[in-house]
Protein backbone atom coordinates (compact mmCIF):
# COMPACT_ATOMS: atom_id res chain seq x y z
CA UNK A 1 0.00 0.00 0.00
CA UNK A 2 1.57 3.50 -0.85
CA UNK A 3 2.33 5.78 2.05
CA UNK A 4 2.00 9.00 0.01
CA UNK A 5 -1.20 8.22 -1.26
CA UNK A 6 -2.28 7.13 1.65
CA UNK A 7 -1.53 10.76 3.29
CA UNK A 8 -2.85 12.02 0.48
CA UNK A 9 -6.28 10.51 1.09
CA UNK A 10 -6.35 11.31 5.01
CA UNK A 11 -5.86 14.83 3.89
CA UNK A 12 -8.51 14.79 1.95
CA UNK A 13 -11.04 13.89 4.63
CA UNK A 14 -9.77 15.83 7.07
CA UNK A 15 -12.88 17.87 7.98
CA UNK A 16 -14.70 14.66 8.93
CA UNK A 17 -11.96 13.35 11.37
CA UNK A 18 -11.57 16.91 12.80
CA UNK A 19 -15.54 16.65 13.05
CA UNK A 20 -15.21 13.30 14.77
CA UNK A 21 -13.08 14.33 17.25
CA UNK A 22 -14.81 17.56 18.03
CA UNK A 23 -18.28 15.54 18.19
CA UNK A 24 -16.21 12.91 20.79
CA UNK A 25 -14.84 16.07 22.72
CA UNK A 26 -17.65 17.79 23.30
CA UNK A 27 -19.88 14.59 24.23
CA UNK A 28 -16.84 13.10 26.40
CA UNK A 29 -17.79 10.03 29.01
CA UNK A 30 -15.76 8.15 31.63
CA UNK A 31 -14.81 4.24 32.26
CA UNK A 32 -17.04 1.69 30.61
CA UNK A 33 -19.91 4.52 30.72
CA UNK A 34 -19.69 4.76 27.23
CA UNK A 35 -23.23 4.97 25.61
CA UNK A 36 -22.77 8.09 23.64
CA UNK A 37 -19.59 7.58 22.67
CA UNK A 38 -20.32 3.87 21.18
CA UNK A 39 -23.10 4.51 19.81
CA UNK A 40 -21.75 7.53 17.81
CA UNK A 41 -18.79 5.32 17.08
CA UNK A 42 -20.45 2.44 15.79
CA UNK A 43 -22.32 4.23 13.62
CA UNK A 44 -19.60 6.24 11.84
CA UNK A 45 -18.43 2.23 11.28
CA UNK A 46 -21.36 1.16 10.16
CA UNK A 47 -21.93 3.79 7.44
CA UNK A 48 -18.37 2.57 6.16
CA UNK A 49 -19.80 -0.84 5.81
CA UNK A 50 -18.26 -2.60 8.44
CA UNK A 51 -20.13 -4.74 10.98
CA UNK A 52 -19.37 -3.85 14.69
CA UNK A 53 -19.13 -6.38 17.04
CA UNK A 54 -19.22 -5.49 20.88
CA UNK A 55 -16.18 -7.12 22.66
CA UNK A 56 -16.52 -6.65 26.79
CA UNK A 57 -18.34 -4.13 29.10
CA UNK A 58 -17.92 -1.11 26.15
CA UNK A 59 -15.95 -2.06 23.85
CA UNK A 60 -16.29 -2.59 20.13
CA UNK A 61 -13.86 -4.66 17.17
CA UNK A 62 -14.38 -4.37 13.40
CA UNK A 63 -12.16 -6.31 10.85
CA UNK A 64 -10.61 -5.19 7.33
CA UNK A 65 -9.26 -6.89 4.98
CA UNK A 66 -9.41 -10.72 5.19
CA UNK A 67 -10.00 -11.06 1.55
CA UNK A 68 -6.60 -12.40 1.39
CA UNK A 69 -5.14 -15.39 3.38
CA UNK A 70 -2.48 -14.17 6.06
CA UNK A 71 -1.21 -13.11 9.51
CA UNK A 72 -4.11 -10.21 12.00
CA UNK A 73 -2.41 -7.54 13.40
CA UNK A 74 -4.18 -5.59 15.76
CA UNK A 75 -4.92 -1.20 16.40
CA UNK A 76 -5.53 0.06 19.38
CA UNK A 77 -7.73 3.21 20.14
CA UNK A 78 -9.24 4.57 23.49
CA UNK A 79 -12.16 5.72 24.38
CA UNK A 80 -12.76 7.19 27.82
CA UNK A 81 -12.11 10.97 29.19
CA UNK A 82 -11.70 11.69 32.31
CA UNK A 83 -14.13 12.99 35.45
CA UNK A 84 -13.42 16.42 35.84
CA UNK A 85 -14.53 20.17 34.44
CA UNK A 86 -12.86 21.21 31.33
CA UNK A 87 -11.42 24.87 31.06
CA UNK A 88 -9.46 24.40 27.88
CA UNK A 89 -10.33 27.66 25.54
CA UNK A 90 -12.20 25.58 22.84
CA UNK A 91 -15.09 26.64 20.92
CA UNK A 92 -15.83 22.35 20.98
CA UNK A 93 -15.57 22.47 24.89
CA UNK A 94 -17.02 19.28 26.80
CA UNK A 95 -21.20 20.01 27.06
CA UNK A 96 -20.46 16.98 30.38
CA UNK A 97 -18.79 16.87 33.71
CA UNK A 98 -15.90 15.23 31.79
CA UNK A 99 -12.74 15.90 29.64
CA UNK A 100 -10.46 14.30 27.48
CA UNK A 101 -7.89 15.90 28.65
CA UNK A 102 -5.70 12.84 27.92
CA UNK A 103 -6.38 13.03 23.88
CA UNK A 104 -8.66 9.43 23.55
CA UNK A 105 -11.15 11.40 21.78
CA UNK A 106 -8.10 12.33 19.22
CA UNK A 107 -6.97 8.74 18.82
CA UNK A 108 -10.76 7.13 18.50
CA UNK A 109 -11.17 9.76 15.98
CA UNK A 110 -7.59 8.70 14.14
CA UNK A 111 -8.83 5.07 14.23
CA UNK A 112 -12.11 5.94 12.32
CA UNK A 113 -9.78 8.02 9.90
CA UNK A 114 -8.13 4.87 9.54
CA UNK A 115 -10.93 2.56 9.12
CA UNK A 116 -11.47 4.25 6.37
CA UNK A 117 -8.45 4.01 4.76
CA UNK A 118 -8.52 0.48 5.17
CA UNK A 119 -12.16 -0.25 3.77
CA UNK A 120 -10.99 1.69 0.76
CA UNK A 121 -7.78 0.04 0.11
CA UNK A 122 -9.19 -3.81 1.76
CA UNK A 123 -8.86 -5.50 -1.36
CA UNK A 124 -5.56 -4.95 -1.01
CA UNK A 125 -4.72 -6.14 2.35
CA UNK A 126 -2.47 -9.04 2.58
CA UNK A 127 -4.29 -10.56 5.83
CA UNK A 128 -6.34 -8.83 8.44
CA UNK A 129 -6.04 -5.11 10.49
CA UNK A 130 -8.40 -5.69 13.55
CA UNK A 131 -9.58 -2.46 15.01
CA UNK A 132 -9.90 -2.23 18.76
CA UNK A 133 -12.06 0.13 20.25
CA UNK A 134 -11.47 0.55 23.97
CA UNK A 135 -12.97 1.93 26.90
CA UNK A 136 -11.45 2.32 30.33
CA UNK A 137 -8.45 2.93 29.82
CA UNK A 138 -8.03 5.76 32.45
CA UNK A 139 -9.24 2.79 35.28
CA UNK A 140 -6.23 0.12 33.75
CA UNK A 141 -9.38 -2.23 33.46
CA UNK A 142 -10.76 -1.81 29.70
CA UNK A 143 -8.41 -3.05 28.11
CA UNK A 144 -8.00 -6.60 30.54
CA UNK A 145 -11.67 -6.58 30.23
CA UNK A 146 -11.52 -7.17 26.26
CA UNK A 147 -8.71 -9.93 26.70
CA UNK A 148 -11.20 -11.42 28.89
CA UNK A 149 -13.70 -11.06 26.31
CA UNK A 150 -11.84 -12.24 23.39
CA UNK A 151 -10.50 -9.50 22.01
CA UNK A 152 -6.88 -11.48 20.75
CA UNK A 153 -8.70 -14.22 19.30
CA UNK A 154 -10.88 -14.76 16.25
CA UNK A 155 -9.02 -14.48 14.56
CA UNK A 156 -6.21 -14.78 16.76
CA UNK A 157 -4.07 -11.53 16.70
CA UNK A 158 -0.64 -11.73 15.82
CA UNK A 159 0.94 -8.42 16.40
CA UNK A 160 -0.17 -5.12 17.25
CA UNK A 161 -0.12 -0.89 17.91
CA UNK A 162 -0.89 2.06 19.96
CA UNK A 163 -0.69 5.57 19.38
CA UNK A 164 -1.19 8.32 22.31
CA UNK A 165 -1.20 11.85 21.39
CA UNK A 166 1.36 14.10 23.09
CA UNK A 167 0.66 17.98 23.74
CA UNK A 168 3.59 20.08 24.94
CA UNK A 169 5.81 18.29 22.78
CA UNK A 170 8.54 20.63 20.76
CA UNK A 171 7.77 19.07 17.34
CA UNK A 172 5.78 19.65 14.14
CA UNK A 173 2.17 18.28 14.71
CA UNK A 174 1.67 14.73 13.51
CA UNK A 175 6.02 13.89 13.90
CA UNK A 176 6.17 10.18 15.28
CA UNK A 177 8.27 8.86 17.94
CA UNK A 178 8.38 4.87 17.55
CA UNK A 179 9.44 3.57 21.13
CA UNK A 180 12.62 0.98 20.67
CA UNK A 181 12.32 -3.22 22.19
CA UNK A 182 11.93 -3.41 26.23
CA UNK A 183 9.88 -1.19 28.66
CA UNK A 184 8.39 1.80 27.93
CA UNK A 185 5.74 2.21 30.89
CA UNK A 186 5.37 1.23 34.08
CA UNK A 187 3.47 -1.34 35.80
CA UNK A 188 0.75 0.84 38.16
CA UNK A 189 -0.85 -0.28 41.02
CA UNK A 190 -3.22 1.22 43.59
CA UNK A 191 -3.60 0.15 46.72
CA UNK A 192 -5.63 1.40 50.24
CA UNK A 193 -4.10 0.78 53.40
CA UNK A 194 -6.90 0.21 56.18
CA UNK A 195 -5.50 0.89 59.37
CA UNK A 196 -7.46 -0.16 62.84
CA UNK A 197 -6.90 1.27 66.11
CA UNK A 198 -9.03 1.84 69.35
CA UNK A 199 -10.60 5.61 69.86
CA UNK A 200 -10.41 7.59 72.91
CA UNK A 201 -10.03 10.69 74.19
CA UNK A 202 -7.44 12.48 73.23
CA UNK A 203 -6.37 13.23 77.12
CA UNK A 204 -5.98 9.84 77.72
CA UNK A 205 -4.22 7.71 74.62
CA UNK A 206 -3.27 4.90 76.89
CA UNK A 207 -6.56 4.43 77.12
CA UNK A 208 -6.68 3.53 73.09
CA UNK A 209 -4.61 3.14 70.26
CA UNK A 210 -3.62 5.51 68.13
CA UNK A 211 -4.42 4.53 64.17
CA UNK A 212 -2.74 8.03 62.80
CA UNK A 213 0.26 7.81 64.81
CA UNK A 214 0.47 3.95 63.37
CA UNK A 215 0.30 5.40 59.67
CA UNK A 216 2.40 8.11 60.14
CA UNK A 217 5.36 5.20 61.08
CA UNK A 218 3.88 3.07 57.90
CA UNK A 219 4.28 6.31 55.51
CA UNK A 220 8.30 6.63 56.83
CA UNK A 221 8.84 3.01 56.71
CA UNK A 222 7.71 2.40 53.76
CA UNK A 223 10.72 4.71 51.96
CA UNK A 224 12.91 2.50 53.34
CA UNK A 225 11.74 0.01 50.70
CA UNK A 226 13.82 2.23 47.69
CA UNK A 227 16.47 3.64 50.03
CA UNK A 228 17.19 0.19 51.58
CA UNK A 229 15.74 -2.62 49.79
CA UNK A 230 15.83 -2.19 46.16
CA UNK A 231 19.38 -1.73 44.04
CA UNK A 232 20.21 1.09 42.65
CA UNK A 233 19.35 -0.42 39.16
CA UNK A 234 15.10 -1.05 40.46
CA UNK A 235 13.68 2.04 39.39
CA UNK A 236 10.47 2.38 41.42
CA UNK A 237 7.78 5.00 43.09
CA UNK A 238 5.40 4.77 45.93
CA UNK A 239 3.46 7.25 46.53
CA UNK A 240 0.83 7.93 49.70
CA UNK A 241 -1.64 10.49 47.95
CA UNK A 242 -4.11 10.24 50.69
CA UNK A 243 -4.39 9.68 54.43
CA UNK A 244 -7.82 10.11 56.23
CA UNK A 245 -9.02 9.92 59.50
CA UNK A 246 -10.15 11.39 62.92
CA UNK A 247 -13.08 13.90 63.46
CA UNK A 248 -12.19 15.84 66.08
CA UNK A 249 -8.69 17.68 67.91
CA UNK A 250 -9.62 15.73 70.91
CA UNK A 251 -10.06 12.16 70.46
CA UNK A 252 -8.34 9.49 68.91
CA UNK A 253 -9.87 7.71 66.00
CA UNK A 254 -10.43 4.10 64.95
CA UNK A 255 -8.98 4.16 61.89
CA UNK A 256 -7.31 5.86 59.27
CA UNK A 257 -7.26 5.09 55.32
CA UNK A 258 -4.20 5.80 53.47
CA UNK A 259 -4.43 5.80 49.52
CA UNK A 260 -1.62 5.38 46.98
CA UNK A 261 0.16 4.28 44.14
CA UNK A 262 2.92 2.30 43.08
CA UNK A 263 5.16 2.63 39.56
CA UNK A 264 7.62 -0.04 38.96
CA UNK A 265 9.45 -1.44 35.09
CA UNK A 266 10.00 -4.19 36.01
CA UNK A 267 7.91 -7.34 37.33
CA UNK A 268 9.81 -8.90 40.16
CA UNK A 269 10.25 -5.87 41.24
CA UNK A 270 6.54 -4.55 41.36
CA UNK A 271 5.92 -8.10 42.98
CA UNK A 272 8.24 -7.36 45.57
CA UNK A 273 7.52 -4.15 46.74
CA UNK A 274 3.79 -5.16 46.62
CA UNK A 275 4.40 -7.57 48.99
CA UNK A 276 6.99 -5.89 51.21
CA UNK A 277 4.31 -2.93 51.14
CA UNK A 278 1.68 -5.25 52.97
CA UNK A 279 4.32 -6.72 55.26
CA UNK A 280 6.18 -3.10 56.35
CA UNK A 281 2.29 -1.91 56.98
CA UNK A 282 1.27 -4.83 59.23
CA UNK A 283 4.00 -5.24 60.79
CA UNK A 284 4.34 -1.81 62.08
CA UNK A 285 0.62 -1.32 63.21
CA UNK A 286 1.15 -4.53 65.37
CA UNK A 287 4.13 -2.91 66.79
CA UNK A 288 1.86 -0.31 67.97
CA UNK A 289 -0.88 -2.39 68.68
CA UNK A 290 -2.79 -2.15 66.12
CA UNK A 291 -3.74 -3.84 62.59
CA UNK A 292 -2.89 -2.91 58.79
CA UNK A 293 -4.86 -4.79 55.85
CA UNK A 294 -4.05 -3.47 52.15
CA UNK A 295 -6.71 -3.97 49.65
CA UNK A 296 -5.36 -3.93 45.77
CA UNK A 297 -7.22 -1.58 43.63
CA UNK A 298 -6.86 -1.24 39.72
CA UNK A 299 -3.36 -1.46 38.04
CA UNK A 300 -1.75 -3.36 35.25
CA UNK A 301 1.65 -4.54 34.56
CA UNK A 302 4.52 -3.01 32.50
CA UNK A 303 4.25 -2.11 28.86
CA UNK A 304 6.79 -4.30 26.63
CA UNK A 305 7.95 -3.29 23.18
CA UNK A 306 8.73 -5.98 20.98
CA UNK A 307 12.07 -5.33 19.38
CA UNK A 308 11.00 -6.42 15.78
CA UNK A 309 8.15 -5.03 15.57
CA UNK A 310 9.13 -1.72 16.93
CA UNK A 311 12.03 -1.88 14.57
CA UNK A 312 9.74 -2.64 11.54
CA UNK A 313 7.28 -0.24 12.39
CA UNK A 314 10.02 2.45 12.44
CA UNK A 315 10.55 1.28 9.22
CA UNK A 316 7.43 1.51 8.20
CA UNK A 317 7.52 4.89 9.62
CA UNK A 318 10.32 6.55 7.77
CA UNK A 319 8.95 5.68 4.57
CA UNK A 320 5.56 7.38 5.08
CA UNK A 321 6.70 10.76 6.78
CA UNK A 322 10.25 10.69 6.17
CA UNK A 323 13.58 11.62 8.56
CA UNK A 324 12.31 14.41 9.56
CA UNK A 325 9.02 13.26 10.77
CA UNK A 326 9.51 10.20 12.38
CA UNK A 327 12.63 9.27 15.54
CA UNK A 328 12.71 6.14 17.74
CA UNK A 329 13.25 7.13 20.97
CA UNK A 330 17.30 5.80 21.06
CA UNK A 331 17.42 8.52 17.97
CA UNK A 332 15.95 11.11 20.13
CA UNK A 333 18.63 9.87 23.46
CA UNK A 334 21.59 10.05 20.59
CA UNK A 335 20.80 13.70 19.28
CA UNK A 336 20.19 15.09 22.82
CA UNK A 337 23.15 12.93 24.17
CA UNK A 338 21.14 11.43 26.69
CA UNK A 339 19.42 8.12 27.67
CA UNK A 340 16.33 7.73 25.88
CA UNK A 341 13.47 8.40 28.62
CA UNK A 342 10.22 6.00 29.94
CA UNK A 343 7.42 7.41 29.96
CA UNK A 344 6.14 7.64 34.25
CA UNK A 345 2.48 6.91 33.01
CA UNK A 346 1.06 3.54 33.03
CA UNK A 347 -0.56 2.42 30.08
CA UNK A 348 -2.94 -0.56 29.72
CA UNK A 349 -2.11 -1.41 25.85
CA UNK A 350 0.41 -3.27 28.76
CA UNK A 351 -2.08 -6.07 28.76
CA UNK A 352 -1.53 -6.37 25.23
CA UNK A 353 2.03 -5.90 25.24
CA UNK A 354 2.01 -8.96 27.86
CA UNK A 355 0.46 -11.65 25.13
CA UNK A 356 1.76 -10.49 21.72
CA UNK A 357 4.41 -9.06 20.03
CA UNK A 358 3.50 -4.98 20.59
CA UNK A 359 4.65 -1.28 19.95
CA UNK A 360 3.59 1.87 21.51
CA UNK A 361 4.12 5.01 19.39
CA UNK A 362 3.82 8.45 20.31
CA UNK A 363 2.22 11.42 18.22
CA UNK A 364 3.21 14.97 18.56
CA UNK A 365 0.08 17.23 18.94
CA UNK A 366 0.80 20.38 20.43
CA UNK A 367 3.79 22.46 20.27
CA UNK A 368 4.70 25.29 23.09
CA UNK A 369 5.83 27.54 21.40
CA UNK A 370 2.19 27.33 19.38
CA UNK A 371 0.34 27.76 22.57
CA UNK A 372 0.06 24.02 23.50
CA UNK A 373 2.05 24.23 26.70
CA UNK A 374 0.07 21.91 28.99
CA UNK A 375 -0.07 18.78 29.83
CA UNK A 376 -2.13 15.51 29.26
CA UNK A 377 -4.65 15.26 32.46
CA UNK A 378 -4.74 19.17 32.93
CA UNK A 379 -8.04 20.62 32.89
CA UNK A 380 -6.67 23.16 29.94
CA UNK A 381 -4.67 21.19 28.23
CA UNK A 382 -5.04 21.05 24.16
CA UNK A 383 -3.81 19.14 20.95
CA UNK A 384 -3.45 20.59 17.93
CA UNK A 385 -6.05 18.88 15.02
CA UNK A 386 -3.67 19.35 12.28
CA UNK A 387 -1.85 15.73 13.74
CA UNK A 388 -5.47 13.73 13.30
CA UNK A 389 -4.74 13.25 9.82
CA UNK A 390 -1.53 12.16 9.58
CA UNK A 391 -2.87 10.20 12.73
CA UNK A 392 -5.11 7.60 11.12
CA UNK A 393 -2.64 7.27 8.11
CA UNK A 394 0.02 5.85 10.75
CA UNK A 395 -2.42 3.54 11.69
CA UNK A 396 -3.28 2.41 8.80
CA UNK A 397 0.02 2.15 6.97
CA UNK A 398 1.81 0.64 10.11
CA UNK A 399 -0.64 -2.23 9.86
CA UNK A 400 -0.60 -3.15 6.44
CA UNK A 401 2.86 -2.86 5.67
CA UNK A 402 3.49 -5.01 8.76
CA UNK A 403 0.93 -7.95 7.32
CA UNK A 404 2.96 -7.34 3.61
CA UNK A 405 6.28 -8.15 4.97
CA UNK A 406 4.80 -10.96 7.36
CA UNK A 407 2.56 -12.87 5.18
Amino acid sequence: MNGEQLLKEAEGFRDRIVENRRYLHRHAEVGFELTNTLAYVKKELEEMGYEPQECGRAGLVVLAGGKKPGKVFMIRGDMDALPFKEEADVDFASETCNMHACGHDMHTAMMLGAARLLKTHEDDIEGTVKLMFQPSEETFEGSHDMIQAGVLENPKVDGALMIHVMAGMPFPAGTVIVTDGGTSAPGADYFTINVKGKGCHGSMPNAGVDPINIAAHIVTALQEINSRELALVDEAVLTIGKIAGGKAGNAIADTVEMVGTIRTYDEEVRAFVKRRLEEISSGIAAAFRGSASVEWGSGCPCLINDKEVSKSVAKYMQELLGPGRSFTTGQLAAMSEGKANKSAGSEDFAYISQEVPSVMIALAAGEPAKGYKYPQHHPMVKFDEAALASGSAVYAYAATRWLEEHR
